[in-house]
């Protein structure tokens, strides 16, 4: 089990993912997370080290409510960057930026001032990846296969991204799940 979060001024990719790999259904649907538990104190551990989150623009058009994030636990500055943003609806404390990815975590960190930008965009989070400036991805798998939807990393074509195991004895190692289908009943 990795150690827990910690606040480090990081750039973190979070989600919750499906075992099949996807971070929302189609049409960014998340009902599917419903019923899935998390060990004790999570989203305390996240909101204590959260100082700002970027996102993306379809996600917010999916869910314009920032109350919600880490069941209502966190309140930061949030940032949603789009091609857009003058048709974008406002809300408080959210920002919407039209600029490079870079630049746009640049803004992030500014404002997460010594907590970590969470990422919570799968294609902000490959751009980032891609350039580099992803310091760490934290993934919670839940015990469901969607077999649709917003994949948590889509690159048809591209080289593979090597990854390093935290918290473990052995950086390359595998992490064993074992699930099993459960009766609709």
């Amino acid at each position: 089990m990795p150690s827990a979060q910690t606040a480090a001024g990081k750039v973190l990719w979070h989600f919750t993912m499906s075992l099949d790999g996807f971070v929302a259904g189609p049409d960014h649907a998340m009902d599917w997370m419903a019923g899935t538990s998390f060990r004790p104190g999570l989203e305390e551990e996240y909101a204590g080290t959260t100082g700002a989150v970027l996102g993306g623009r379809d996600g917010w058009d999916a869910f314009p409510d920032t109350s919600g994030i880490y069941g209502g636990r966190w309140k930061g500055p949030v940032f949603v960057l789009t091609n857009h943003p003058e048709d974008a609806r406002p809300a408080d404390g959210v920002t919407f930026l039209c600029c490079d990815v870079a630049e746009a975590v640049r803004i992030g960190l500014d404002a997460a001032d010594g907590g970590n930008l969470e990422v919570l965009s799968a294609s902000i989070g490959r751009q980032l990846l891609q350039r580099g400036l992803i310091d760490e991805i934290a993934l919670h798998v839940a015990p469901v296969l969607l077999g649709d939807g917003i994949r948590l990393f889509d690159n048809p074509g591209g080289a593979p991204v090597r990854l390093e195991l935290l918290g473990g004895a052995d950086p390359s190692a595998a992490v064993d799940v074992r699930y099993r289908p459960v009766a609709d009943g």
